[in-house]
């Protein structure tokens, strides 16, 4: 069996459709709330080191917790940038999906899960 974590919010209809997308393929994941529970350590980590060239894609930049913190994050270093996120996880991306603790995709995208779990 794939490991799979699986982060989210309740209230995020695009977790939600990511969950749908996850058990019509009987895939088994871990479920977490982003929000109680942000992605730990390596977790983020991970994260960084995927897209290190782009930093922002880790953030959930539409929502309002983003939008209040009004900072550069690339002038911030990755030590600061893991206590920001870890501080509020409303202010990841998601969903936050790690699998089998090598890889790590933000938001939901059909075509990038079918390609990672078809």
């Amino acid at each position: 069996m794939k490991k799979i974590i699986f982060y989210s919010y309740l209230k995020c209809s695009t977790c939600r459709k990511a969950l749908k997308w996850l058990d019509q393929k009987n895939l088994e994941y871990k479920l977490i709330d982003i929000v109680k529970e942000p992605p730990v350590l390596n977790h983020l980590n991970l994260a960084l080191e995927q897209y290190s060239l782009e930093k922002k894609r880790i953030f959930n930049t539409r929502g309002k917790a983003f939008k209040s913190i009004n900072l550069d994050i690339y002038s911030l270093s990755r030590e600061e940038i893991i206590k920001l996120l870890l501080s509020d996880g409303k202010l990841i991306k998601r969903p936050f999906l790690v699998y089998e603790e090598k890889k790590v995709i933000l938001g939901f995208n059909e075509i990038e899960y079918a390609k990672q779990f078809m």
